[in-house]
C-alpha cells in the first residue's frame, strides 16, 4: 500500500499541488518559520512606502518595500525605569512597587514609545527635515546651557560630558533633530485649533454656573459587630480571591564589591612622575576648543526654487556682501534690513559664539577660514546664501600640569582603585566558576562578608533588592530553580554584586484560615456601606415623592443646610459632593432635583438642587476671555493631534514582542 501511495503522489498533479501550497507558505508561513523567537526588539513599526501606500501586508512585500523602525528592549527598559522613578517621587510612601510591575504598566510605557516611533516614521515618509539653524536655536534656548541668560559653549560642552553616558555635541544635536522631526506635525496640527466666540461664551456660562443646594449629612451606621457566618466568609473569600494571593517572594544572600581609591605609596601620596605621565595622556581633555563670535545675513532660497530664483538670490547676496565689506559699513543694520533669518535678524544677525561641529558644511568651513573683523563672500547652505561677519576669535587655551595637579593625582588614585577593583571582581568570578553553588569561597577571595536580604516580593525590596537588574536576576528561573550564584550584576559605577537565592516561594493563594480576620472585617465594612447606601437611597426616594429635605432631616434628628449660589469646585461639604451637585439635571418648575453621594468616611450627603443660575459671559474681562480661548484651543488642538496619532497607527503594522518587556 505504501508503494501505491508513493506512486500516486509522484505525478504531475502532486507536483502542481505542492507548488500551489508553496506560494502561501512563502508569503505567510516563511515569516513565522524564519523569524519566530529571534526578535530582540520590544516593538516594531512598519509602514508601506509613500510611493505605494496601498502595498499589501504580505511578508515578502513588507520585507522588500515597507519601511520600518524598532523600539529596542534597552530603550523600553530605560523608559520603564524612568517612569517607575517618576511615580515613586509623585506618590511617595503610597507608591506600590509590585503594583507597578504589571504587564499593563509595561504596555502603557511601550505604547508611548510606539507613538514616538510612529511619528518618526511618518515624518520620514513625509520628507520632513529639520535644519541645523532650527536645532541650534533650540539648543541655545535650553537653560542648562546658559550663563546669565545667554548660551555658553563651555557650559554646553561640560553638560554633555557629565551626562550618563557622556554625549558628543553631534549626537545631542541629532537627538534634538529627531525629537523636533517627530513633534513637528502633531504640534502644527495642535496649533491650528481655534475656538469661536459662541463656544467660548457657552463654556463661560457652564463654568460660571451656580446652584442653590440644600443638603444633609447622614452619619455612617454604627460599627457592625454582628456575626459573620462561615458561609458568608466563604462566599466573600471566593468572590474576591485575587485580594488574598500572596506574591512570589525570594530571599537572597549576596556579596558586594566596591572600588576603593588606592594610596600611591602608602601615605596617600602619588608619585609626581606618574601624575605627569597621566596628564600627558589626557591633557587634550582640558584644552578649550576654539570658538568664533559671528553674525550673518541670510538670503533664503526655497528648496524647490528654479535656476532663475537661485541666481537672483546669489546676486542679491553678493550685493549685500559688497556693501558690508566697505569701510565703516554697519553689518548689524544691513542684517536687520535684509536678512531672512527671523531668529537673528532683530539682533543684527548675531549668532553668538560658535564652535566646530555646531554648524554644518560650507558655512562652518568658511567661518573658520576667516580673519577677525572680516566679511565673507556669499556662502551657500541648504537654506540659501549667507554673508558672514567674524567679530571675534577665542583661540585654544592649553592647560598646564600645575593647574590640574590635584585632579591628576586623584585620577591616578582612582585608577589604582579601579584596577584593584577589577582584579577583585576577577578573583571572585574565578571562585564562582569553581564553586557555583556557594558564595563562601567567592567572599573569601574578595575579602568581603556575605550579607542576606528578604524574603521580598518583586518590586517591594529595599537596598540592592530595589535595583531592577538585581530583581530581574533574583526572580529568574536560572537562580530560583538551580540555586546557583548569579553572574556579576553591576548596579553602579565600580559597584558590583553577586547574589544567590536561598529561598523561593511561588505566588499562591492564601488559605481562608490565614486571612479569616481580614475577610470578616471586609464583610462587615461591606454591610455598613450597603446599609448607608440604602438609607440614603430611601431619603432620595422620599424627596422625589415630594417630601421636603427639612422634614426628612427633622424625622432623623439631623441638621439640613441651605447654601445658595454654590460655584463649581467649592468643597461644600466635600469636593466629591460638589461634583455630584453639578452632575444632576437642573430642576424644572417647582420640583427639586435630589441626589446622594457617599463620602470616604462612610457618611452620605443627601441633597436637593433647587435652582440653577448660568454664568454671565459679559462679566468676564477680555483677558479672561482670551485665556479661556487659549486653554480650550489647546485642549482641542491636543485632541486633534491624538486623532492624527490614531490615524497614523491604523496605517502601519505594529508588532509587540512581550517576551522582551
Amino acid at each position: 500500500m505504501l508503494q501505491a501511495l508513493r506512486d500516486k503522489t509522484s505525478g504531475w498533479i502532486a507536483i502542481a499541488i505542492v507548488a500551489v501550497l508553496a506560494i502561501p507558505f512563502a508569503f505567510f508561513g516563511m515569516e513565522q518559520y524564519l523569524f519566530q523567537n529571534n526578535a530582540d526588539y520590544a516593538a516594531k513599526v512598519e509602514a508601506p512606502p509613500k510611493w505605494w501606500k496601498s502595498a499589501p501586508d504580505v511578508w515578502l512585500v513588507r520585507k522588500l518595500a515597507w519601511t520600518s523602525t524598532e523600539v529596542s528592549a534597552e530603550e523600553f527598559r530605560q523608559a520603564f525605569d524612568s517612569m517607575r522613578e517618576q511615580r515613586r517621587q509623585q506618590e511617595g510612601e503610597a507608591f506600590e512597587a509590585r503594583g507597578f510591575e504589571t504587564l499593563e504598566s509595561k504596555r502603557e510605557v511601550l505604547e508611548q514609545l510606539i507613538d514616538r516611533a510612529v511619528l518618526g516614521l511618518a515624518a520620514e515618509r513625509a520628507d520632513i527635515v529639520i535644519g541645523d539653524a532650527q536645532v541650534q536655536e533650540v539648543i541655545r534656548s535650553i537653560p542648562a546651557f546658559q550663563v546669565e541668560g545667554r548660551f555658553d559653549p563651555q557650559r554646553y560642552q561640560m553638560a554633555l560630558q557629565s551626562a550618563q553616558p557622556p554625549r558628543t555635541p553631534r549626537d545631542f544635536q541629532e537627538s534634538i533633530r529627531i525629537d523636533m522631526q517627530r513633534a513637528l506635525v502633531p504640534q502644527t496640527i495642535a496649533e491650528t485649533a481655534f475656538v469661536t466666540e459662541s463656544e467660548a461664551a457657552r463654556l463661560m456660562r457652564l463654568l460660571g454656573e451656580r446652584r442653590d443646594v440644600s443638603f444633609v449629612i447622614v452619619p455612617p451606621p454604627a460599627v457592625d459587630s454582628a456575626e459573620v457566618s462561615a458561609a458568608d466568609q466563604q462566599a466573600w473569600y471566593e468572590a474576591h480571591a485575587a485580594r488574598y494571593r500572596e506574591p512570589e517572594k525570594v530571599a537572597l544572600e549576596y556579596i558586594e564589591l566596591r572600588a576603593v581609591a588606592a594610596d600611591g605609596d602608602g601615605d596617600g601620596q602619588v608619585d609626581e612622575a606618574e601624575a605627569r605621565a597621566h596628564f600627558e595622556q589626557v591633557k587634550s581633555r582640558f584644552a578649550t576648543a576654539e570658538r568664533r563670535m559671528a553674525s550673518h545675513i541670510l538670503i533664503e532660497v526655497p528648496a524647490d526654487a528654479d535656476a532663475a530664483t537661485q541666481q537672483a538670490a546669489q546676486k542679491r547676496a553678493a550685493e549685500i556682501a559688497a556693501k558690508a565689506q566697505q569701510p565703516g559699513a554697519d553689518f548689524a543694520a544691513l542684517a536687520r534690513e535684509n536678512s531672512d533669518d527671523p531668529g537673528s535678524r532683530d539682533g543684527g544677525g548675531d549668532l553668538g559664539w560658535i564652535e566646530k561641529g555646531m554648524m554644518a558644511g560650507a558655512f562652518e568651513d568658511a567661518l573658520f577660514a576667516m580673519e577677525p573683523g572680516t566679511v565673507s563672500a556669499p556662502v551657500r547652505s541648504d537654506f540659501g546664501w549667507h554673508v558672514l561677519q567674524l567679530r571675534e576669535v577665542d583661540a585654544d587655551k592649553p592647560v598646564a600640569f600645575e593647574d590640574v595637579r590635584e585632579q591628576m593625582e586623584q585620577e591616578v588614585r582612582d585608577s589604582d582603585g579601579s584596577r584593584a577593583y577589577s582584579e577583585q571582581v576577577g578573583r571572585v568570578v574565578d571562585e564562582i566558576n569553581r564553586s557555583p553553588m556557594s558564595l563562601e569561597p567567592a567572599a573569601a577571595a574578595g575579602g568581603v562578608q556575605i550579607q542576606t536580604i528578604g524574603p521580598f516580593a518583586r518590586g517591594a525590596g529595599s537596598g540592592i533588592a530595589a535595583n531592577n537588574a538585581v530583581v530581574q536576576a533574583a526572580f529568574s528561573d536560572a537562580l530560583t530553580q538551580d540555586g546557583t550564584v548569579s553572574d556579576p550584576i553591576e548596579i553602579g559605577p565600580d559597584h558590583t554584586v553577586f547574589i544567590r537565592v536561598t529561598s523561593h516561594t511561588p505566588e499562591r493563594a492564601q488559605p481562608l484560615e490565614q486571612v479569616r480576620e481580614r475577610v470578616i472585617a471586609e464583610v462587615r465594612a461591606d454591610r455598613a456601606r450597603k446599609q448607608a447606601e440604602q438609607t440614603a437611597d430611601a431619603m432620595v426616594a422620599e424627596l422625589k415623592g415630594g417630601k421636603s429635605l427639612e422634614a426628612l432631616a427633622g424625622e432623623r434628628e439631623l441638621q439640613a443646610q441651605d447654601v445658595p449660589g454654590i460655584p463649581r469646585g467649592a468643597p461644600v461639604p466635600d469636593a466629591v459632593a460638589n461634583q455630584a451637585y453639578f452632575r444632576v439635571a437642573p430642576p424644572s418648575g417647582d420640583a427639586v432635583t435630589p441626589g446622594r453621594v457617599m463620602l470616604a468616611d462612610g457618611s452620605a450627603v443627601v441633597f436637593a438642587v433647587t435652582k440653577v443660575e448660568p454664568g454671565n459671559p459679559d462679566e468676564a474681562s477680555e483677558q479672561e476671555r482670551e485665556m479661556l480661548r487659549q486653554q480650550l484651543g489647546s485642549l482641542l488642538g491636543n485632541e486633534d493631534a491624538e486623532v492624527l496619532q490614531r490615524s497614523l497607527r491604523r496605517e502601519m503594522k505594529i508588532t509587540v514582542n512581550e517576551a522582551r518587556l
